[in-house]
């Protein structure tokens, strides 16, 4: 099946979102992040953003009904006291979408803002189509002015089909060739795959072509490079990478941006193995899936499975989640198993 309109309104919906979070961050202050009532961090761009592709995907689809599994809710902001938070979303959404000249003579209240938002309480599931958003993905690493992501993706029947992720703070070159950070201009990139289609960067900015991108093809272990997250240092990782004989320091990046990464062949592998108890949800890795799977990668669990998206908001799998090349998959699996039975881990 082609998802052509699918693609091309989730790209648009990806992009303007991307400019709302890149106008926070500039002016962002510490006193402008809430907390949230699961004690993680939020902003004006993550209730922003999530509300442009809410408004984009069901004014481009219309008229098919729009089924949207997404991380925000509108709780807080219905609260007592929020008002001039709520007004500042508005008027971020508001001229985000006033740049497109479609959109332009639309007229946009606060209550619109927070039916846009609360369009995201889909349970997804293993039955029909739905979009899956992470509006701000990496909060934290937003906050400091890092990497993070926009990640939009499409399930259908249970399956990705489609996705589409910005990174307005990745260079166009490796995210581990640090010059490129002396050149702002070099940095935003849109990556976006379709199943069987193979995965596409392109810059943020400008009107360069897409290009492809593939995994790296390198099979050198003591040449290969990890990522991983700006979170206290996880002792298996450190395990995993000596048994596979990775001689480079663990690269690290906020939020999926790591799949994208990998996807263009930054580095072979990224590791995810988080404290005992800790359920994945699916926005978290369902854009990043099927960018680095179309890429020529793999995306698996600790026991080599594939992830399930089809179980609702979380994902249905084992221990961990391990992102690399099909040729080096057989090995790291094998240091896995090994690292986690040392450690007396379950799968």
């Amino acid at each position: 099946m082609s998802y052509e309109k699918e693609l091309a309104a989730a790209k648009k919906a990806v992009s303007l979102a991307a400019r709302l979070s890149q106008e926070v961050q500039k002016t962002l202050l510490q006193s402008q992040v809430w907390t949230k009532s699961d004690r993680s961090p939020v902003t004006a761009a993550d209730y922003g953003s999530q509300a442009v592709v809410s408004l984009v995907l069901e004014r481009e689809l219309q008229p098919v009904k729009l089924s949207l599994l997404a991380e925000e809710e509108t709780g807080d902001l219905r609260k007592k006291g929020s008002e001039v938070f709520l007004e500042s979303i508005t008027k971020l959404v508001k001229d985000t979408l006033a740049s497109e000249e479609s959109y332009a003579s639309s007229p946009l209240s606060t209550e619109d803002v927070l039916n846009a938002i609360d369009r995201g309480k889909s349970e997804g599931g293993c039955r029909g189509c739905h979009w899956v958003l992470d509006p701000i993905d990496g909060t934290r690493g937003f906050v400091r002015g890092e990497q993070y992501a926009v990640g939009l993706a499409l399930l259908v029947e249970g399956k990705v089909v489609l996705g589409v992720m910005a990174c307005p703070n990745l260079p166009l070159a490796s995210v581990v060739c640090e010059t490129d950070k002396s050149f702002p201009e070099t940095l935003g990139c849109l990556f976006f795959a379709t199943t069987g289609l193979g995965t596409y960067m392109e810059p943020l900015q400008g009107n360069s072509p897409p290009q492809k991108v593939r995994v790296s093809s390198n099979e050198n272990l003591e040449e290969a490079k990890f990522l991983e997250s700006y979170h206290r240092p996880i002792p298996i990782h450190g395990s995993i990478a000596e048994k596979l004989g990775i001689k480079a320091l663990p690269v690290r990046i906020d939020s999926q941006a790591k799949y994208a990464a990998l996807s263009r062949g930054d580095a072979e592998i990224y590791l995810r193995f988080t404290l005992s108890g800790h359920r994945e949800y699916i926005w978290d890795h369902a854009a990043g899936s099927i960018i680095t799977t179309e890429a020529g990668g793999v995306v698996c669990d600790a026991t080599g499975e594939s992830l399930d998206f089809s179980n609702g908001k979380y994902l249905a799998h084992k221990t961990g989640i391990i992102v690399t090349t099909k040729k080096l998959k057989p090995l790291v699996l094998k240091a896995v198993r090994e690292s986690m039975e040392e450690e007396n881990l379950q799968f």
